[in-house]
Parts: C-alpha cells; structure tokens; sequence
C-alpha cells in the first residue's frame, strides 16, 4: 500500500497576541509575537487551525500575517536556515502547527 499523496503545505505565520489570564507571558509583557509553521491545505486553514490551537492554549490572538510556503518565501529571496527549514518538514509531517518563537512585547513607559 503506498502513501497518497499529501495536499497539505506548510505555511509560515506571525502570529500577534495580546494578554489573557493563563497564557504563560510575563508578567510585565503586554502581548507578543509568535512565529508559526502551520500545515493546511491552504493558508486560510493554516490561519484557522493556528488561532484554534493559541486559543486552547489561552492566548488571545490579535492578528495574522502570512508569509507563505516554503518554496513562495524562496522564490522571495528570504534567507531560510536548515533548522527553520526542519521544522516545516516537521509541521508537515506531523499536520501540526509549531510555534518556533514566541517575543514578548513590552511598553516602554
């Protein structure tokens, strides 16, 4: 029996958050930005399926901007490093949504 093929892709996120009771940020944080790797048959799904997990995990998502796959950022010329691109191959794989790094926002009162 082989595999079918996958119509999942990968798609690169930034993910802006605010604050919500539980969500893990510091203390003096007032949000933060998160980049995902999100798998979807499109990049709405992408979206919807990243939201619906920070939901889960009590983060307040704000807004979303994507960047694309992972042969649409190439083709942009972004510079992608092996370990950025071992997790894709692993959000693929795993039809999962990886968060590779989350920088809180701070004001500066």
């Amino acid at each position: 029996m082989t595999k079918k093929e996958s119509r999942q892709k990968v798609y690169t996120l930034l993910v802006e958050v605010g604050r919500n009771a539980g969500d893990g940020l510091p203390e003096e944080a007032t949000g933060a930005a998160l980049m995902c790797y999100a798998s979807g048959v499109d990049e709405a799904e992408a979206v919807r399926e990243t939201v619906a997990i920070l939901k889960q995990a009590d983060l307040a998502p704000l807004d979303v901007s994507g960047y694309g796959t992972l042969d649409e950022r190439l083709a942009e010329g972004h510079d992608i490093s092996d370990d950025e691109k071992a997790l894709m191959a692993r959000a693929l794989e795993e039809n999962s949504v990886i968060v590779a790094q989350m920088t809180p926002f701070f004001d500066k009162a």
